[in-house]
């Protein structure tokens, strides 16, 4: 949309009555306890968040048949710093864990006065509103955020959807999985309360003698779980008397087994998620091998699909169908951390004339080569 489109025409579209609305995704399937309380969909989030905030991100101009780099322009400022509270992996990661946990992502571009992008504001999916006009194009209404509610246009909103049901709101993969989410969150809160609760150590109390009365019965309970019951008390010495024996029990071959299924529920969470389990910490069937290619395989089946989605939600939504500029978030940046590999791709750029020296330098941060005085 052109400035004097934004400037003349967007109030009259904006209160446009003939409008359907679009049913949004809950921001988390009805359930036992917080998403994130789940550590394995911590993980996930955040190893999906920062990875795409960690990368280098580049603005091109594409016009004839050429890509040029363009820091110049508007968007290559607002990767930098695109609004005055956050950096851009503080805005990723915000983005990406607003998608993964509730299906949808949404800023607002702000424009100056000559109708240039000059920030992105986000706005969390509950306070937002999605009606479809009659024209078919979408209108989101942000309602009550920090105090006001005002409307807007699609090409005035980045949207980023995980896979939607309809083509027009997405749908969060937790509420898609709800079953795997809520057994995850049972046998947690089970675990939890086992051993919270149990007596430590744990047993039954028999008597030598004769059975006492209720009263006896009730203190020594009592007793028992003031004084031995729960983590702050685990191992303390217990004296017994009047004839009474402890008897140890250990833990029943149905609290281990609950204890093994947290383990598939991580791997359960993982595919969930597209995320290798080593790369959330789980290294239960791991060798040196199997990490080097899950960081592989997450980089190429997780990330990369994640990046090539959030170039072409700017391309439609800040730089616009017809512009020519466009939006290259950098995989090889995940390189930075491995040293031997990157040199060996930069010696095997070289050697078949795709870099030259001075470029591999400007990438890694250091002045053109001073060539030898003659």
């Amino acid at each position: 949309m052109s400035f004097l489109d934004r400037l003349f025409s967007r109030s009259e579209k904006r209160d446009s009555v003939a409008a359907e609305p679009v049913m949004p995704s809950l921001w988390f399937p009805r359930g036992p306890g917080n998403p994130e309380g789940l550590s394995t969909v911590l993980a996930c989030v955040n190893a999906i968040g920062s990875g795409i905030g960690s990368l280098d991100v580049f603005v091109y101009n594409t016009s004839g048949n050429t890509r040029t780099e363009a820091p110049s322009h508007p968007v290559a400022r607002l990767i930098r710093q695109p609004n005055r509270t956050q950096t851009w992996p503080d805005l990723v990661e915000w983005v990406m864990g607003s998608v993964l946990l509730s299906g949808n992502a949404v800023l607002v571009v702000d424009y100056d006065g000559a109708g240039r992008p000059s920030g992105l504001t986000p706005v969390p999916w509950q306070c937002v509103q999605v009606d479809r006009l009659a024209s078919g194009r979408l209108r989101y209404t942000v309602v009550a955020w920090q105090g006001i509610t005002r409307t807007y246009l699609d090409d005035e909103v980045f949207h980023l959807r995980d896979r939607s049901d309809d083509g027009l709101v997405g749908r969060s993969r937790l509420s898609r999985a709800r079953d795997v989410h809520m057994g995850a969150a049972a046998l947690q809160d089970y675990s939890l309360s086992m051993w919270q609760n149990q007596a430590t150590p744990s047993g039954i109390i028999t008597f030598e003698t004769a059975r006492p009365g209720n009263d006896a019965i009730k203190d020594l309970k009592e007793e028992v779980r003031s004084k031995f019951s729960g983590t702050g008390n685990a191992r303390q010495v217990m004296v017994m008397s009047n004839g009474m024996k402890w008897q140890s029990i250990g833990i029943s071959p149905e609290d281990a087994e609950a204890l093994e299924s947290r383990k598939f529920s991580v791997q359960e969470l993982c595919r969930v998620y597209g995320v290798p389990p080593p790369i959330v910490q789980d290294y239960s069937n791991n060798t040196f091998t199997n990490a080097a290619q899950a960081s592989l395989w997450f980089a190429t089946n997780t990330l990369l699909p994640w990046a090539r989605k959030i170039e072409a939600e700017f391309k439609r939504s800040v730089f616009g169908a017809s512009s020519p500029f466009e939006m290259h978030i950098d995989l090889s940046s995940l390189m930075r951390g491995d040293y031997a590999t990157r040199w060996q791709s930069y010696g095997i750029a070289i050697q078949n004339q795709i870099l030259t020296v001075d470029e591999i330098r400007e990438q890694e941060g250091y002045n053109p080569k001073q060539e030898d005085a003659a």
